[in-house]
């Protein structure tokens, strides 16, 4: 069982909706595209609202720390798998944004063994507004007008970038703790 708060209360709604979006996205109902984004829009305000609220009212409980961002990606990857089976998304597209959540996850996992926390970066946090905008786009407007393309291939360049960041920040922290210390 987890601790039962308002933040928790919010990552475990956010799973849930997981899938009731993939059933709107694949499922031929009326207004499913309508549903659909209302549901990825609803489920990612979850996500900046249940941190905040864990932080203000001091509420972050190890469920939170590790179902939180489980939910993030589950509701990303579900989004982005459905939208490539949809054949409105470049299945390259779902591959850069995936592997990048699943490298970045084992980075910390790695990381947090070596005794270094790495918390969530302003370009990580860039990166998930970015990705959700661009997702929700793609769920919302049919075709491929170049604004949606745009915003699209801007959260594929940035999903990388962080992902690099990430990935130098945590080396750096390594190469200092494994630094001999002068006394």
């Amino acid at each position: 069982m987890f601790p039962v708060n308002l933040p928790n209360l919010l990552t475990v709604l956010r799973i849930m909706l997981v899938p009731v979006l993939v059933a709107a996205l694949l499922g031929n109902t009326p207004a499913g595209d309508v549903l659909a984004a209302v549901v990825f829009a609803l489920a990612s305000l979850t996500d900046f609202v249940d941190g905040y609220l864990a932080r203000a009212r001091d509420s972050v409980t190890t469920f939170g720390k590790l179902m939180d961002p489980l939910a993030d990606k589950l509701l990303v990857v579900a989004a982005l798998v459905s939208l490539v089976s949809l054949h409105r998304l470049a299945a390259w597209v779902a591959m850069v944004i995936i592997a990048r959540e699943f490298a970045v996850t084992v980075l910390r996992l790695g990381a947090s063994q070596q005794g270094v926390v790495v918390a969530a970066s302003m370009l990580g946090k860039i990166k998930t507004c970015v990705q959700i905008a661009a997702i929700l786009a793609v769920i919302a407007v049919h075709g491929e007008p170049v604004w949606v393309s745009a915003l699209l291939y801007s959260a594929v360049a940035i999903t990388v970038l962080s992902g690099l960041d990430y990935f130098f920040g945590v080396r750096r922290q390594l190469a200092r703790l494994q630094a001999p210390t002068d006394a």
